[in-house]
C-alpha cells in the first residue's frame, strides 16, 4: 500500500546488496542495518523504536549459516521479516465480540484521525458479521460530527441514537447503553469527542464515559498520516485508558508508515483493524504477518484473493465463461464489463500492491498510470455504438477517428485497445471448449478434477 511505498523501496536495494554472498558476516550486517536504519528513519518510526529493532536483527543476523536454498539476502529478508511481524504485534486473535451483548465499544482519539468516519466502517464489518450495531455521538461540540455519525448510520444500516448536546458525555453514553439493550443490540459503538491535541479536558470527557458504560473494547483510532505527533497522543491516551487496540486510518494514503511500525511497541497495544480507503468497505483486520510481507516486496496474496472472492460478480463471470464455452466471442462490451470489475475491485494499484515486487519487476506501470489507461479504455468503449462493440470487425478508420474524438483521447489509444482487445479475444478462443466447462464448474462452487488443489 502507498503508506509503506518509500520503506518498501528502500528495503528491497538493501536486500540486493546481500545477494551472491556465501555467508552473513558482521561486516555486510553491519553495511544492510545502515541502509535499515536510514530507511526506518525516513519513514519516521520513533527513534527508541529503531534502535531496540535494529538490535534484535543484529543479535538474530550475525554468523547466521546461509542453507543450500537460500541467499544471504533471502536469509536477511527472513530475519526481517520475522522482526517486522513482532514489532507489529505479532499474531492477534481477530477482532470479535466476545462479551455479554451488548458489547460497547469506544473509539477515542484526535480530531481528523477519522474517528466517526471508522465508527460507520466498524458498524457496517460487523453488519456483515451478522450482529446488530447502534451508534452514539458524544461529541457535543460539534453537531456536525453527529449528523455525520447519523447520515453513516443510514447508509449502512445500523441503529442511530440521538445525541442531546444538553447532556454531558457520559449521560449520553449512558442513555445509550439503556436503549441498546432494549432494543436487544449486539454492540453499541461510541464515537468521542476529539481535539486538535491532548489536554486534561479530553482525556477527563474519556475516563467518564469509559466508567459511565464499562466499555469492553477502547479502540484508539490513529491516523497513519501524522507521524510521531500520532505516537506521542496514542501514549497520552494510552495512559488515560486502558486501550484495547489501535485502528490505523488513512493507510491508503501517501504516508511515511512511521506510526503504524512504532504504536506497537510505544503503546504495548496491538493493532487491530486498518482503513485502507474512504469507502464504507475500506476496512480490514489488521494482520502482522501479512503486512510484512507487503513492507518487504513480498506481496499479499491472500488478500488479493479475499478481494476477488468478496468483489467479484460471480454470475457475471458464470455469463462470459459460458459464451465463450459456446463459442460465441469474447467482444468489446464483455471488455468493459472486466474493466469494471477491475475498478470495483480497487484498480490496477490495488491489485499491483499486493502482488510480490519479483513478479513486477520490468513490468509494473507507473504509479497511477494503470487506473489512468483503464479509465482510457473505458471511455473508449462508452464511445462506441452497441453495434460496435457487439462487432468489431467494422471499425475502420472512419469510426476510430469519431470514436476517438468522443473519448478524447488520440486515435493511437483506440488502436492500442484493438490490439490488446484482439490478443485477448485469441486468448479466449484458445479457451473455448473442455477447459472452460472445468472454469464454469470452479464458479459454481466445485473445483473440478485436475485443478490445482483438488
Amino acid at each position: 500500500m502507498a503508506l509503506f511505498e518509500n520503506l518498501t523501496a528502500r528495503l528491497s536495494r538493501t536486500v540486493d546488496t546481500l545477494r551472491g554472498r556465501g555467508r552473513i558476516t558482521e561486516e555486510n550486517v553491519g553495511e544492510s542495518l545502515r541502509e535499515v536504519r536510514m530507511a526506518l528513519l525516513e519513514a519516521d518510526v520513533a527513534l527508541p523504536v529503531i534502535k531496540s529493532f535494529i538490535e534484535r536483527v543484529k543479535q538474530k543476523a550475525l554468523g547466521a549459516d546461509v542453507t543450500a536454498s537460500l541467499t544471504p539476502g533471502q536469509a536477511f529478508v527472513g530475519i526481517l521479516h520475522k522482526e517486522l511481524i513482532a514489532l507489529m504485534g505479532g499474531e492477534r486473535p481477530r477482532f470479535e465480540l466476545r462479551a455479554q451483548p451488548p458489547v460497547v465499544v469506544l473509539l477515542a482519539g484526535l480530531q481528523g484521525a477519522g474517528k466517526t468516519t471508522t465508527a460507520g466502517k466498524l458498524a457496517r464489518w460487523l453488519i456483515e458479521d451478522k450482529k446488530r450495531v447502534l451508534l452514539v455521538s458524544t461529541d457535543v461540540r460539534r453537531p456536525a460530527a453527529v449528523l455525520q455519525l447519523q447520515r453513516l448510520a443510514e447508509q449502512v444500516g445500523a441503529g442511530f441514537f440521538p445525541t442531546d448536546v444538553q447532556q454531558a458525555p457520559a449521560a449520553i453514553a449512558r442513555a445509550a447503553l439503556e436503549a441498546a439493550r432494549r432494543g436487544v443490540y449486539d454492540a453499541l459503538i461510541v464515537d468521542t469527542a476529539g481535539r486538535l491535541h491532548v489536554d486534561a479536558e479530553l482525556m477527563e470527557e474519556v475516563r467518564e464515559i469509559e466508567r459511565a458504560v464499562e466499555t469492553h473494547e477502547r479502540l484508539f483510532v490513529i491516523d497513519a498520516m501524522a507521524g510521531q505527533d500520532a505516537v506521542n497522543s496514542a501514549r497520552a491516551f494510552g495512559a488515560a485508558l486502558d486501550l484495547t487496540g489501535v485502528i490505523l486510518t488513512k493507510a491508503d494514503g501517501d504516508a511515511r508508515g512511521g506510526a503504524a511500525l512504532s504504536v506497537r511497541e510505544v503503546t504495548g497495544k496491538p493493532i487491530v483493524l486498518v482503513g485502507v480507503g474512504e469507502k464504507l468497505d475500506a476496512l480490514e483486520p489488521f494482520d502482522a504477518e501479512r503486512m510484512a510481507g507487503r513492507i518487504l516486496g513480498m506481496g499479499d496474496v491472500v488478500a488479493l484473493v479475499e478481494q476477488v472472492q468478496k468483489q467479484v460478480n460471480v454470475e457475471e463471470a458464470q455469463r462470459l465463461a459460458k459464451k465463450v464455452a459456446k463459442g460465441k466471442g469474447f467482444d468489446l462490451a464483455d471488455l468493459r464489463s472486466q474493466l469494471e470489475q477491475l475498478q470495483k475491485m480497487g484498480g490496477v494499484a490495488s491489485l499491483m500492491d499486493k502482488l510480490p515486487q519479483a513478479a513486477l519487476r520490468g513490468g509494473a506501470p507507473p504509479p497511477g498510470q494503470g487506473d489512468k489507461d483503464v479509465r482510457r479504455q473505458i471511455a473508449i468503449i462508452n464511445s462506441m455504438t452497441r453495434h460496435e462493440r457487439r462487432n468489431p470487425a467494422v471499425l475502420d478508420g472512419s469510426r476510430r477517428r469519431r470514436i476517438a474524438a468522443g473519448a478524447g483521447v488520440q486515435v493511437q489509444d483506440v488502436n492500442r485497445l484493438m490490439k490488446q482487445f484482439l490478443d485477448m479475444q485469441k486468448m479466449m478462443k484458445s479457451m473455448s471448449g473442455g477447459r472452460m466447462k472445468r472454469m464454469m464448474q470452479a464458479f459454481k462452487g466445485g473445483m473440478p478434477p485436475g485443478f490445482p488443489g483438488s
